[in-house]
This record gives structure tokens, sequence and C-alpha cells, in this order.
């Protein structure tokens, strides 16, 4: 149930409902050459090497603290490009809920800026009082924002199918295999990063009576119910609304809005816009501080600079967030550059896309060096299969990751991203500057020199 609740988001099911029913393969093939190689290996690294650190502590045992810095800074900046996107999701159901005050705001680029940046921030200030301050939000949240619209959509979904009503998808084997194009194909690295977050749980693992037999059968089970939830809930949306109308950002209340005017039930759209608005929040709030107070672990090591540690009486890194909503503001520029939502979603999820598999990347790579590099350290849990089993697993696992980093240049058939050079070069752009910040630290540590 935590790898449930650490994947399953309902702003992911638009994405996957543009490729319709073809979304099932895409999911399908998402879980067996991403979802569950990176789950076996977490689980491996975190028993046998469960201190803090996660990513920082598996990668510096087999390549050095450098690189172990590096891959934790990854897993940063994945974060702050994740923030302006789940924003615009927050945003969209706001507007959702004024939009019979104040027309035209679902258009609205300043708007949605606006909302942006108001929320990170306040969010960042809130998290400075500590996280018992604001935990009951994240608790009751994820409850209200993100369980009760996803089975009532999925529900309503199953309903719809099954009374006959008229579909704006396909049902066939033909539209079951998708367009193996790679202008269609672009959108599956957006499904791959909708499965990351599965080595949350694997830190817990140690607390298994039998983790060699029990994780594998959590694992199965987890994997189940996370593809039928997304299956089920992106069939949900697509079946009622078409292809080329589905927003990445307002999916789910468009699906919404079509079962309730059948039932002559629209007065309902705005209460579940608030309620997903109310788990968009949830999950702001408890992402905020976390991946901050990670990397925070590197600063024993020397890795950042004295402004990035500076902490308050609650020990939260303030030094760190206020740099975290800073690079988030200005991420979120992007909505003001681009006239689509939607394309500007896919972009900031598609960078935030590009930092996770490099992270990830070097996981399974870490993994794969240890069994040779550190072959006699206990292993409550290891990969099936010994050394074959961990080269098979981590190379599946580097190849998805690789595609998954590379394909993302390409701009998707689905989205207007306009002028192509322009796309490819923010993108490569974005990532290599983010990217040299940990290389300066990193240099400037060993010249045994800080930045001011």
């Amino acid at each position: 149930m935590m790898t449930v609740a650490a994947i399953v988001s309902l702003r992911n099911l638009p994405l996957s409902a543009e490729y319709g029913l073809a979304s099932i393969f895409y999911l399908g093939v998402s879980a067996l050459v991403f979802f569950i190689p990176i789950a076996l290996t977490t689980a491996e690294l975190a028993t046998t090497w469960p201190n803090a650190g996660g990513n920082y502590a598996w990668v510096s045992e087999a390549f050095g603290k450098p690189v172990g810095f590096f891959a934790i800074w990854m897993a940063w900046m994945e974060t702050i490009a994740w923030f302006p996107a789940i924003l615009a999701f927050t945003a969209a159901m706001l507007a959702h809920l004024l939009e019979p005050l104040f027309p035209g705001l679902l258009h609205s680029q300043f708007f949605y800026f606006g909302v942006i940046i108001t929320v990170f921030w306040g969010a960042t200030f809130v998290n400075f009082l500590g996280i018992e301050t604001s935990g009951w939000v994240s608790s009751l949240g994820v409850l209200s924002g993100t369980l009760i619209p996803g089975v009532l959509i999925i529900v309503l979904g199953v309903w719809w199918v099954a009374m006959g009503h008229p579909t704006a998808i396909e049902f066939s084997f033909k539209a079951l295999v998708p367009e193996f194009r790679l202008d269609s194909m672009v959108l599956w690295s957006g499904i791959l990063f909708g499965l990351a977050g599965v080595e949350i749980a694997a830190f817990h693992i140690r607390e298994a009576k039998n983790p060699q037999r029990d994780y594998p059968r959590a694992l199965a089970l987890a994997a189940i119910l996370i593809l039928s939830i997304s299956i089920l809930g992106t069939l949900a949306i697509a079946v009622v609304v078409p292809q080329a109308d589905i927003s990445l950002l307002s999916g789910v209340i468009q699906a919404f809005k079509v079962f309730f005017d059948h039932f002559s039930l629209g007065w309902a759209v705005p209460i579940i816009a608030c309620l997903v608005l109310i788990g968009s929040l949830a999950g702001i709030n408890t992402w905020t501080i976390g991946p901050a107070k990670g990397l925070l672990a590197t600063a024993e090591d020397g890795f950042l600079p004295a402004y990035l540690k500076r902490t308050n009486r609650f020990n939260v890194p303030t030094g760190m967030l206020i740099f975290q909503a800073s690079l988030g503001t200005l991420l979120s520029l992007v909505f003001l550059w681009m006239d689509s939502h939607s394309a500007a979603y896919w972009v900031l999820t598609a960078l935030s896309a590009q930092f996770t598999m490099t992270q990830y990347m070097l996981v399974f790579a870490s993994a794969i060096r240890l069994r040779y590099s550190q072959s006699g350290a206990k292993r409550t849990f290891a990969v099936p299969g010994g050394k074959v089993g961990m080269w098979i697993v981590g190379v599946v696992g580097i190849v998805a990751c690789l595609i998954g980093f590379l394909i993302i240049y390409i701009p998707p058939s689905q989205l207007e991203t306009g002028d192509q050079g322009l796309y490819q070069g923010m993108l490569f752009f974005s990532f290599l500057v983010l990217s040299l910040f940990p290389v300066l630290f990193s240099l400037r540590r060993k010249q045994g020199r800080e930045f001011i």
C-alpha cells in the first residue's frame, strides 16, 4: 500500500489517456522494464545499506561520494522540475472552481503562473515551521483528493461502457497495439516518470518478517493494484473525452463533466475539482521539504555551500528551500512563454523525467558494481538469480531509462510544442545548466574551497 500511495496520482491519468486503448500496452511494458526492475534493485540496496541518504549512499558505495552527490542532486532536480507541473495541475483545478465567477481563467497564462508561484512560495514558508505543523494536511488530502475521486471516476467509466454508451475510443485488438512511430511514442517517457517512486517503500523492507519471500509478493500485488488503477482510470477518461480534446491538466475534470452532465449533475463538477485541488496541495506540501532534507545528508561530507546548509530552530533547511523555490519559479516561466498549457506541462514533465532517468541509471549501475566490489555484504533481500539476475534486471532498467531519456527530445505528435529546435534546445540547456551545480560544488570541495 505504501508503494501504491507513492506512485498513484490522478494527474498522471490524462497523459496516458492520450494513447487510448493502447495505454494498456504502454503501462504494461513500463511495469516490466521499469517499475519492477527499480523495485527489485532498490529493495536490495535499501536492505544492504539502510543508512540515511538513499541513492546518495548507494551510488557513493559503488562509485565514490562525488558521483553519489551527483545522483542525489538529480533526484532533487527531478522534484524541482516536477513542482511547477503539479502546481499547474493545481491551478487548473482552481480555475475550474472560479470559472463561473471569472470566465477565461482556464486559458489565462498569467493566472496559471500566479497560482504556481503563490502556492510554491506559500508551501515553502509553511514548511519553515517544521513537518509536524503541516503533516495532517497531507493525510487528509491523500484520502479526499486521490482515493475518493479516483475510485469514483473508475466506477463511472466502467458503468458508462457497461451501459453501452458511445465511447471516444475503439475497443479492438488493433486499437490495443500502438503506432510505433517515435513522435507518437514520446509520451511514454511521461508514463515511465509516473511510475517512479517505488524506492520509498523499499526503505522499509527490513521490517518485513521474511523479505526474500514477502517483498516479491508485495511487489506483485502492488503492481497489480497500480496497473489496475492506472489503466481503469486512464480508460475512464479516454472513453468520454476525444483524444484531440484531452487536456493534460484538466483531463480528469473533463471526464467528470461528461459523466455528471449525463445525470444533470453539472453542479457537482466544482466539488470534485475542490477535492482534487486538496489532494494536489497535500502532495505539494509533502514533497516541498522531503527531498531538500534528503540532500542535506550530503552537507556532512562538505558538498554544499554554506548558504544551502542553513537550518532554523525546527531543523528545516531554509536556505535550500529558498533556493528550491527560486529555481522552481524560473522553470514556471514556461507557462508565460508557451501558448498551450498542456505543452508547457509536458515540457516540465519531460525535464523532470530526464533527471529521473539519469539518477535511476546510476542506481542500476551501482547495484551491478556492488555485486562484485562488495559481494560479501549481507543482503537481507537480493535480486533473484545471483549476479546474472542482477545483470539482467540492471541492463533492462538502464536501457529503458536511456530510451526514456533520449526519446523526450522528439516533439510529441499529440501536442503542439512550437519550433522543434527551440523545444529541444530548451530541454537540453535546462538539463545541462541544472546538472552543472553538483559538478562545480564537487570541484570546490576537492580544492578545499566553498562558494560564498
